[in-house]
């Protein structure tokens, strides 16, 4: 499904720093199905995530940006809330940006748009599917993303996901991590096809398969070391039972 945009607050774009690029190009192409062109991982055409070059003595891995139409607003409520900005701002093709770490650091970057909003494909194989919070303080995290975004935490499907102020699901949580951080989950049609996949390639599975919220989850590792989650949809049976009841009338029952 084309993308056009992304509310505020929302992940709309995640990007890959690797010192092989290279490497890392023949990985994703293996596993998704990814071209590179320029500094973007592109999908029949549209641009699907962002892969660049690793500066000596940078973090290597997979960021996660939130849609920030605002920049500079979000990264001095980042700061009141005890987060950090790590960069400047900087001027890129088609957007503004800031990478910052809340109050526990995990690291995100800010997105705003200037003519590319973001991921321009979804709910499809090979494109970004969710964004998790891997971290050991639930507390903090609430306290942090609910006073910057207006998010709230809940329960949904058995697992924990972030709201945004209009109630809308935007990414997850996954709490008892040590390594506190932002993890990023590509579509796949099939998680065991994929595992397969990942393991012919040289990448390596780091956790899963296992069932969360509706659907099948698997972490990985890239080659270069990048952890990064894939999931596909699990089908289930539902069914629907019809019965009259003298007080309240006709009832309907879920099973499956």
């Amino acid at each position: 499904m084309r993308i056009r945009g992304f509310a505020p607050s929302t992940p709309c774009w995640v990007e890959l720093t690797t010192s092989h690029p290279d490497d890392a190009a023949g990985f994703y192409a293996g596993l998704f199905g990814w071209q590179v062109e320029g500094d973007r991982f592109v999908l029949g055409g549209r641009a699907v995530a962002g892969i660049r070059r690793a500066q000596p003595g940078e973090s290597q891995g997979w960021l996660t940006y939130l849609a920030a139409p605002e920049l500079e607003e979000t990264t001095q409520a980042v700061t009141r809330a005890y987060g950090r900005q790590i960069t400047r701002v900087e001027e890129r093709q088609g957007a503004r940006t800031a990478i910052v770490s809340d109050s526990s650091g995990a690291v995100f970057g800010l997105w705003q748009a200037a003519g590319f909003g973001g991921a321009q494909l979804r709910g499809e194989p090979g494109t970004m599917e969710w964004s998790d919070l891997l971290t050991s303080d639930i507390s903090a995290a609430t306290a942090f993303y609910g006073g910057v975004f207006g998010w709230t935490l809940t329960d949904e499907f058995g697992s924990r996901e972030w709201l945004s102020e209009a109630h809308d699901s935007v990414a997850g949580l996954i709490a008892g991590r040590y390594d506190v951080r932002w993890q990023p989950s590509f579509q796949v049609a099939e998680t065991t096809e994929t595992i397969d996949r990942c393991a012919g390639l040289g990448g390596r599975v780091v956790a899963g398969p296992v069932e969360m919220g509706l659907g099948s989850y698997v972490e990985m590792v890239d080659p270069q070391g990048s952890p990064f989650a894939v999931t596909s949809p699990v089908e289930r049976k539902v069914e629907l039972n019809v019965a009259y009841n003298d007080i309240i009338g006709m009832e309907l029952t879920y099973g499956g």
